[in-house]
Parts: structure tokens; sequence; C-alpha cells
């Protein structure tokens, strides 16, 4: 699948006027030239109130414009089949919720919006470069940014203090030998090396660039992923998925790591917030081994340092495209400003409570986080550093098509089932060669 791959014989040309002054000014939807239905595409929120909250939004703009806006929302890992099928067909959802940098797989199927994306960068404090980057293709906006998961280690404090870790590891090392210790008492750390779009790349990708390794060179044209560096990254997950983790996740998907989470099975997990958010909105629900709401016994820190000094992490970005089949295009933009508006995004995000964080800087001023628990605090500044899939070259819909593929984790996930790490390693460079330089 490359970014030429999804055209379609024909395309609807145009997006019409823009017709978007004024409805920031009057804090309200416009009430006029509005068709009567649009239809938003999003992934199931692993806050289910951030759900039950962008629907209230949804009906309130109706109530405002006279336009049912119907939010349909699905599995993320089932998202990509479903736009591949409603491009081919040339029918489906107005808007859908994009994830990582698939804007860029599907950019011929987008409407360009940068009069929005360029507006909420002047209004709201400009993005993140990892979400910028999801979104952008030179000039061309091809969605626009949402928000993007914090994704850090949700740890049990008193199962590392009864290894005696008091503190968070530094290093990967450091986690190792927590993992290790905590492994031989039965509370192992739980890492997905599956088919799933957010915990697995979220580990691998940043672990493969802490020891060096990278897809490709700058120009994102030749391949260098067979490396000394790689092959350091790979032997180390080997002696780490041993040593230290639940040897039965290997295809969990981002809802299992939750599941064993609360239910006492492991000691920590890569993840967003939710872990923490879910055990403390159902204190009775999930209790600790004494019976005790686990929430209090939750907190989080970041994918300690690799050889090379700070692992620099990889955030899964959020953004909105406007479908250029659809034939409400402009009022379909219109409903994404009112969306994404300080008033709108600001009740969402006080609701995700550190789980899905701004795509821009502006909410990391938010007031919420001076009330959010201690544990979520490191959420706030999580997005910064964040690198985008294709490094060290551009995040162009070749890498998009390597991270749908999940080559860079298969390649942990072979070598963790016994194929040597050399030959992980060339396995996934060929991979590569076939759509970087096929």
């Amino acid at each position: 699948m490359s970014d030429h791959g999804f055209k379609r014989r024909t395309f609807l040309k145009g997006t019409g006027a823009v017709g978007l002054a004024g409805i920031l000014a009057a804090h309200r939807a416009p009430a006029w030239a509005q068709p009567s239905r649009l239809h938003l595409l999003q992934w199931v929120d692993f806050i289910p109130e951030g759900d039950a909250e962008l629907r209230r939004q949804a009906a309130e703009y109706g109530r405002q414009t006279k336009t049912e806006v119907t939010v349909e929302t699905i599995n993320a890992n089932d998202l990509q089949a479903r736009i591949t099928a409603a491009i081919q067909s040339g029918s489906g959802p107005d808007i859908i919720l994009m994830l990582h940098n698939w804007p860029h797989l599907y950019a011929n199927a987008l409407v360009d919006v940068g009069d929005l994306a360029e507006w909420k960068a002047r209004d709201q404090g400009g993005y993140y470069p990892h979400s910028e980057a999801a979104a952008r293709l030179g000039k061309r906006w091809l969605a626009l940014p949402y928000g993007t998961g914090g994704i850090l280690i949700a740890y049990r404090k008193s199962m590392f203090a009864d290894v005696g870790a008091s503190d968070p590891p530094r290093t990967l090392d450091e986690y190792r030998r927590i993992g290790m210790a905590l492994k031989k008492k039965g509370k192992p750390v739980g890492q997905t090396l599956g088919h799933t779009f957010g915990d697995a790349p979220a580990w691998t990708y940043p672990l493969t660039w802490t020891f060096g390794g990278m897809e490709t060179d700058a120009s994102g044209k030749r391949v260098v992923l067979n490396s000394k560096a790689t092959l350091e990254a790979v032997k180390w997950m080997v002696g780490f998925w041993k040593d230290a983790c639940d040897e039965g996740a290997l295809a969990w998907d981002d809802t299992n790591n939750n599941r064993a989470f609360h239910a006492g099975e492991i000691s920590a997990t890569l993840n967003g917030a939710s872990i923490f958010i879910f055990a403390k909105r159902n204190p009775d629900k999930i209790r600790d081994e004494a019976g005790q709401p686990m929430w209090r016994d939750i907190s989080h820190f970041s994918i300690p340092d690799g050889p090379l000094g700070r692992t620099a992490p990889y955030k899964v970005a959020f953004s909105h495209a406007v479908m250029k089949y659809s034939s409400n295009q402009t009022a379909a933009k219109e409903f994404l400003k009112w969306l994404h508006s300080r008033d709108q995004f600001g009740k969402w995000f006080e609701i995700e409570n550190g789980y899905s964080v701004g795509a821009t800087t502006a909410w990391e001023s938010h007031p919420m986080w001076e009330k959010v628990d201690d544990s979520l605090k490191p959420f706030r500044t999580a997005p910064r550093g964040a690198r985008m899939i294709g490094y060290a070259g551009p995040p162009t819909a070749r890498a998009s098509e390597a991270l749908t593929k999940y080559i860079i984790t298969d390649m942990y996930a072979k070598a963790a089932q016994g194929t040597t790490a050399e030959d992980a390693v060339k396995w996934a460079e060929g991979e590569l060669k076939k759509i970087y330089e096929g």
C-alpha cells in the first residue's frame, strides 16, 4: 500500500467555499447552509467517558445547526479496513479519525484542510512536531491534528518496592534487572509484540532508536536498518523478553495488557493513562491483592534511557481527515473547526484526564494539570521530544506502510520466538527494501 495505491476511477473535485468566519467568535456552531447529516468515524476510546462527551458535543452541534451528526466508533485495529473500503467504494463517513501518519497513506483521498490547521496553530500554541508531521505533506495539510496519546509505563509501586526498587528505573538495563526479579515472583512485565495499533509500535520503534537503529537514512530512500545498533537492540529485547516479560503476551492487543494489569497478573506495561484512570473511576471493581482500590498503587515512568542516553518516545498522533468522496466537505470543515475550538476540545480534554492530550502545546498550560493526581502529572509533557515513524527519514506513506505491516514489531517478535537476531534484522531489512526501494 503506497500513497498512490488507493486511487479511485473518480474523486469528487473541489471543496467548495470555506465559510468558517465567525464560528469561534460567536462561541457556537453556524446555523446556516448546512446539509441534514454528517458522519464521523472514530476509534473506541479507552476512556468511555470521552466517547460519551464526543457524542454529547455532536448532539449539541446538531441542535444549533439542525444537522444530524452521527458518531460511529469501532475498534482502532479495524479502522484501516474501513478507511480502505470507503475510499475504494467512494462512499462512507464524511470525517474519519486517522492514527499515526495514516494521512500520508491515503493522501489522494483527503481534502486539504490547511485553513483549519493554520488557524488552530495560531489559536492553540503550535503543534508538537510529531503531530504536524503525521498530518502534513509539504505545504498541504492532509488532516487536522486532534490530540496525541501520552504512552508511558504504568507500574505497581508496591511490587517494584518489594524487589528493592523504590524509584522507577533510569536505564533499560536497570528495568531488565527489576523485571527479572518481578518475573521470579510471578509478576512479570507485560509487553505486547502483536499486530496492534498502539502499545507494540510505541515500544519497538523507540527501542530501535535508543540503540541507534534507523529505518532509513535522512533521505528516506535508502534502508539502513541492518546495522550493529539495530542488532544490539534486538538482542537486548530477546534477553528482556525471556528474563522479565510475560511470554504469553506475544499477540496481545491494546486491551489485553489493561486487563492483565487490573487483574494483578503483571507489574508494569507500556500504556496510556487509561489503566490508572479506569482504576480510579472504578475503585470497587479494580482492587489490589489486599482488596484495596488499586489506583493508589499505580504510577508511571518514561521508557528508560538506552545506550545513547534519553530514549526518544513514539506517541500515537490522532487527526481528523475530511474525505474527498464526501458531498459535505464544507460542512465537515465547519463542524471540525467547532469541535477543535478551545471551548469544545477543552471539555473533552478534561474528561480524558491526561489520557489523550492536545496536539498543540497550549494544552500543557491547562488548569486541569494542577488538579490531577500526581501519578498523571508525567503525561502533561509526555509528547515532548517524540519522533515520527520513518526516522531518520521523513514520515512518508512508505513509513506508514511499514508501520501498517508491523515490520519493526515483527522483527522483535521473530527474535523473541527463536529466530536469531541476525536473521530477524535481515528479514526486516528485506521487507523495508520492498517498500522503500522497490
